[in-house]
């Protein structure tokens, strides 16, 4: 008797353990994207509502996986896949450059709908200098490679506005401060393609512009260099200047520099460079603040000879914390290798375990969402069901904004006809970072300790001034609470309200 009382206690105890363990191991705040693509084509000629039923399925599935931003390619060859009247409508949308969509929408403007509705950022991902993809054969009338050819050059079948151009880095910020200034986006989010990546016997066409515009530098590279960091510099100033709130990512290739080329502050790694092979200087766009976040696509394998992840998410951690960062992950490569201590599970645990440990690492976004909603490897699966399966909030970015704004107003549940809905007023805002953004809504049973630093207890994150209760007979007795979020995802002090459900 007393050997199975033991045992029940013990057995008691480790599922004790285990609840805590599993509502206090997942951070309340994490970045939680996923990168939508259009340059693929999954998009091509599919029409407005194949389209929008598309990503509305796709949505969907990604909310149940726990993502909490969506990074929508809208611009991959200075062209559009929103309304503009500076490029023209995007081939990877309609089939033909120039062609505008029938019946007519506006894509990006339907997903910051789509995806706000959801509790969801919206990010706008641009490809800054690419204006033509190998596999484009026209551009329409009103292309800024037809308009004005002297600003690309061509390079290994590519057409590239000539970063060395001033006139190309202020249209390229034109083009932004357009979206910014007319679009209600949570960031804008660029990739990794600066100058183009290097290809056997291709040259960059730009001797006359640093003959121009050298401005006293006497190596070519270190000149291409200071054109992308000064590009990048006047691209944050001109979207922060049109809405602070608004996030500027960048998301580089994986490795900064090789160890051997730079002993002092390289990684231990032999791949292609951003530093020397694409010009772009991440370290000091992040240590000056030219960004808000970074996420560095490390999308290879733990162990993998040239470029190991353990090795680059290490290194990651430790040069680029003056900046939120994230880790762009590539989910295909991740269940296609076997963990290195168990070959009978894929790499999705190991690398989870290694962001667990980095403690300048806040978040992940998904290259790319399709593989993620087809739940490829069972990856979708394993996010909804342990890794995110409660709700996140975003990071904070207290170097914009760090004040909390007021807690709602006038919590109140009402019985009307669609059910037993808690209802409660936004508080006033005089100016743009006392605005509330958002709400999130908390759930603790009868007895159980108020505390809004367990992310299991969030029920809603919504920008609607209400949430559906799920009555059933008036006996169980609740305790919900609600706050707001700014546009910088800061937390006020929570609204009580008991229920009786």
């Amino acid at each position: 008797m007393k050997k199975n009382f033991y045992l029940k206690c013990l057995l008691t105890i480790l599922i004790v353990f285990a609840c805590i363990t599993d509502s206090s191991a997942q951070q309340k705040r994490e970045f939680r994207g996923a990168w939508i693509q259009c340059v693929n084509g999954q998009f091509q000629g599919m029409g407005t509502a194949k389209m929008k039923q598309t990503l509305t399925y796709q949505l969907d599935e990604l909310q149940k996986d726990g993502v909490n931003a969506i990074i929508f390619q809208v611009r991959p060859e200075c062209d559009a896949l929103y309304e503009s009247s500076l490029e023209p409508w995007s081939r990877f949308l309609t089939g033909v450059q120039g062609q505008a969509p029938e019946p007519y929408w506006d894509p990006l403007q339907w997903m910051i709908d789509a995806c706000h509705k959801r509790g969801m950022e919206l990010h706008t991902w641009i490809n800054p200098y690419r204006a033509k993809t190998k596999v484009t054969n026209a551009l329409a009338s009103n292309h800024v490679a037809i308009k004005h050819p002297e600003r690309v050059f061509m390079y290994d079948g590519l057409f590239i506005l000539n970063p060395g151009q001033p006139e190309n880095r202020k249209y390229i910020c034109q083009v932004v401060d357009d979206i910014v200034s007319r679009y209600d986006i949570d960031g804008l989010h660029i990739d990794d393609y600066f100058y183009p990546y290097p290809a056997a016997g291709q040259k960059i066409e730009d001797a006359k512009e640093f003959s121009m515009y050298n401005n006293g530098y006497k190596d070519i590279n270190d000149w291409r260099r200071d054109n992308v960091n000064v590009f990048i510099k006047e691209l944050g100033e001109t979207i922060h200047e049109r809405k602070p709130w608004v996030k500027f990512g960048v998301s580089p290739f994986g490795i900064y520099r090789n160890k051997k080329s730079d002993p002092l502050n390289g990684s231990e790694t032999n791949g292609l460079q951003n530093y020397d092979d694409l010009y772009a200087d991440v370290l000091m766009w992040v240590n000056n603040g030219w960004i808000d976040y970074c996420v560095p696509q490390i999308y290879w394998e733990i162990g993998n000879k040239a470029a190991d992840y353990k090795t680059l998410i290490t290194w990651w951690n430790r040069y680029a914390s003056k900046r939120p960062l994230y880790i762009g992950e590539d989910v295909e490569r991740t269940v296609k290798h076997a963990d290195p201590d168990n070959s009978d599970k894929n790499q999705m645990d190991a690398k989870y375990k290694l962001h667990e440990q980095m403690k300048n690492v806040g978040g992940t976004i998904l290259w790319y969402a399709k593989a993620v909603v087809d739940n490829t490897g069972n990856y979708g699966t394993q996010l909804r069901n342990k890794y995110w399966k409660y709700p996140a909030l975003q990071p904070r970015m207290p170097f914009i904004d760090n004040k909390a704004p007021k807690s709602p107003k006038a919590v109140k549940p009402v019985w009307t006809s669609d059910g037993y809905i808690l209802f409660w007023n936004a508080p006033a805002a005089k100016k743009w970072d006392d605005e509330v953004q958002r709400f999130v809504v908390y759930c603790f049973a009868k007895g159980e300790k108020v505390n809004l630093e367990d992310a299991s207890k969030i029920v809603a994150i919504t920008d609607k001034p209400y949430f559906q209760l799920p009555y059933e007979d008036g006996r169980q007795s609740f305790t919900y609470v609600v706050t707001s979020l700014d546009k910088m995802s800061n937390e006020s002090k929570g609204a009580k309200k008991k229920v009786k459900l």
